[in-house]
């Protein structure tokens, strides 16, 4: 018994179309070159083997977007008609423009043959395409045709029934991912279709871009269906339109284009080799230096070496007058309210914690606006591309590395952005490679610790704490890959969006929405932390001191006091100056001795051995279990355990310094911090993502190599004398 299947043949004007009809079915269709020739669809028949095959000849478009009569009439067809397989004729030398039909035909979920005419051409041109290459990428069949001389034709339809008996056993269409904002989009309005229960046919995801798209014939079937449900899609697709053209200035299809043509370079990137004429434009011949195999890991480094350069140096000014401010306040406070627990929870709790960390929010904020320059010019699209050699050497590929690049914010969106990777495999690895990635949480402790220790080299210090984090993860990932995920590589597109200038607006909303999560860590997280903080440290309010430091004090107001009384004017002032330092000094010991003695403290000497070894003391080791909560709550700790009171940048600095801390000690301690366990919240990412084993594998992971790794540094310094 015969079967019968029906085959779309689709493309655009002038791509052989109707050339590899006439091959198929005999029939003698007129073929010109110009656009409009077939305006309207042709059938043909053809028996192959035990198959009976209809031909539909469709009209030349150049997209699914129904504007012209021709577009109406293949995207109708296609749509409504349901062929068995849709067969994409490209022209083989000119991939660049076919590819943009052959996305959409992708993102429809339907049985597609992607087939390259015009070869002979394409090879004259030197246009030479691994058409093995771009069918992994694409996930389905791609053959290679010479229409006008009919060669391939046979292999077009084996490919196409193949294809067909594929989809039929369960094979899946590989969806095309886009740029996050434009996913993130996508996502609501299919969260919204599934729950206003409208089924129109066709593919979800193709549903959500088409309305997102303001596609009136899509709008119009849901509008039919059910008014009252399809008011609240196109409601949430209204919202996303505005979003987007708030961030970019342009429509949604506007910017959705871009990403697609951003998709169609990547595979033109990896799947074409030999052009010998190449597309003179402005994003060509930027990336002939910024992808360079040479040049361009060099210029990656460099940029960013100088984002962090400037974080560090620009981001001073701000912090002083916000360090002055916080001041301020405590000595405001402190005049006024008289002793009490209440007063001294504001000043050495509240305070001390959260305007320990709210002094960084500059550097965080200049970090987040780095990173929007460099994806929304397009960059890190570019960066991820050049790390892609890199990346193969863990068994993972560049697109992996773009959640890993944007762990340089935070790492629970990255970790949430893997879900692009179509592996599982990849996914997991990438999600454990991840924290290794440095967030902004642990800026203030590098900004903190490098400036105290290491000054002007502070901000290349911190490049290469960043940088060996990268290092780190890429070689976890080739040791994890090696023990725990064996197997092939998965194939993937890496998009390559234009160049665009980037619009200030743009980048100060992206800035300012990653800066919002910073913020409600304040109100939030790192004031109960600080909170809990005093408290522990507080209690016992009882302890019996190994000296007298009251007696010690008022010895010294004596001493001073009949020094003063017999001094001359100017000599007084300079005798009431050192009476306020020595004063201090006493204090700040007395304050150290009541912590040490506290609950905190006692904690802090029952995990001293563990970090002894690596050069972390009992205050810093106490502040990294803090750590656990969120990273910021590191620096508010140490405010609080090194009695600095408003815990402002210079007492902190001038504390650590006399708490024995020394350049090689506060070196092992930022590389702990660079490596160990990420935050709560990122635990509570990794166990929704994958599961509750590989969030407690990350846990115990991480953790192991940072100790590792600091007691390599810090070992290593001892023996060479740099402590």
């Amino acid at each position: 018994m015969s079967k019968e299947l029906t085959i779309a043949l689709a493309g655009n004007p002038n791509c052989g179309k109707t050339t590899i009809f006439n091959n198929l079915t005999g029939a003698r269709q007129k073929v010109g070159n110009w656009p409009g020739v077939t305006v309207e669809k042709k059938e043909g028949k053809l028996r192959h083997k035990e198959y009976d095959l209809k031909i539909v000849d469709l009209p030349g478009t150049y997209s699914l977007t129904p504007f012209s009569i021709e577009e109406i009439t293949a995207r109708d067809f296609i749509l409504n008609e349901i062929p068995d397989i849709v067969v994409n004729i490209i022209d083989a030398s000119n991939l660049e423009r076919s590819l943009f039909l052959a996305i959409q035909i992708l993102e429809l979920g339907r049985p597609a043959l992607f087939v390259l005419n015009m070869a002979d051409v394409a090879e004259a041109k030197g246009i030479q395409i691994n058409e093995k290459k771009l069918s992994q990428l694409l996930g389905l069949p791609v053959v290679f045709t010479i229409g006008n001389k009919n060669k391939g034709i046979d292999t077009l339809v084996e490919a196409a029934i193949e294809e067909v008996s594929r989809f039929s056993e369960g094979k899946e269409s590989r969806d095309i991912r886009y740029g996050l904002e434009i996913e993130g989009c996508i996502s609501r309005v299919e969260t919204e279709i599934l729950q206003s229960e409208i089924n129109i046919g066709g593919v979800l995801r193709w549903n959500a871009i088409k309305i997102l798209e303001d596609d009136k014939i899509v709008k119009k079937k849901f509008q039919d269906l059910s008014s009252s449900a399809a008011k609240k899609v196109f409601q949430t697709s209204e919202a996303c339109r505005k979003r987007i053209y708030d961030l970019f200035e342009d429509d949604f299809e506007i910017v959705l284009t871009d990403d697609r043509y951003g998709v169609i370079a990547g595979i033109v990137k990896e799947t074409v080799t030999n052009l010998a004429i190449k597309r003179i434009d402005m994003s060509r011949n930027i990336d002939l230096v910024l992808t360079d195999r040479f040049f361009g890991i060099p210029v990656f480094i460099f940029f960013i070496w100088a984002m962090f350069q400037l974080t560090f140096s620009l981001g001073a000014y701000p912090m002083e007058w916000i360090d002055m401010t916080v001041s301020a306040l405590s000595g405001s406070l402190d005049k006024v309210m008289p002793p009490s627990m209440l007063k001294d929870l504001l000043l050495n709790g509240i305070i001390a914690g959260i305007g320990s960390v709210i002094i960084f929010l500059p550097n965080i904020l200049i970090l987040f606006f780095c990173i929007a320059l460099f994806e929304d010019t397009g960059y890190m699209a570019r960066a991820a591309f050049l790390m892609d050699r890199v990346m193969h050497t863990s068994g993972l590929h560049g697109k992996s590395f773009i959640p890993m690049l944007m762990g340089f914010g935070c790492t629970v969106p990255a970790i949430m952005a893997t879900r692009t990777l179509e592996s599982d495999k990849d996914r997991i690895l990438t999600i454990l490679m991840t924290p290794f990635m440095s967030c902004s949480a642990r800026l203030p402790v590098y900004i903190v610790l490098a400036g105290s220790f290491f000054a002007e080299k502070a901000g290349t210090v911190i490049f290469s704490l960043y940088f060996t984090g990268i290092i780190i993860a890429i070689l976890s990932g080739r040791f994890l890959r090696a023990v725990l995920f064996k197997g092939e590589e998965a194939p993937f597109i890496m998009e390559l969006p234009p160049y665009r200038m980037p619009m200030l607006k743009s980048l100060l909303i992206h800035m300012w929405d990653r800066s919002k999560m910073f913020l409600k860590k304040m109100s939030g997280v790192i004031l109960i932390g600080s909170i809990i903080i005093w408290a522990l440290s507080s209690f016992p309010r009882s302890i019996s001191y190994t000296v007298d430091y009251d007696g010690k004090i008022n010895a010294l107001k004596s001493d001073y006091s009949q020094m003063i009384a017999s001094a001359a004017t100017q000599e007084a002032e300079e005798l009431n100056r050192q009476l306020s330092l020595e004063l201090k000094d006493i204090e700040n010991r007395k304050e150290q001795e009541r912590v040490s003695n506290s609950y905190i403290g006692r904690i802090g000497k029952g995990l001293e051995p563990i970090f002894k070894p690596i050069g972390i003391g009992w205050q810093a080791s106490v502040a990294i279990v803090t750590g656990f909560v969120a990273k910021e709550v590191v620096v508010s700790t140490m405010g609080v355990l090194y009695g600095v009171g408003t815990g402002e940048g210079e007492a902190l600095e001038k504390a650590l310094k006399k708490s024995g801390m020394t350049a090689l000690s506060a070196l092992s301690m930022m590389i702990f911090v660079l490596l160990y366990v990420p935050c709560f919240a990122t635990v509570l990412t990794i166990y929704r993502e994958t599961s509750a084993k590989w969030a407690g594998f990350n846990l115990i992971y991480t953790t192991m190599v940072a100790w590792g790794m600091s007691f390599l540094v810090y070992q290593t310094g001892m023996i060479l004398g740099l402590s």
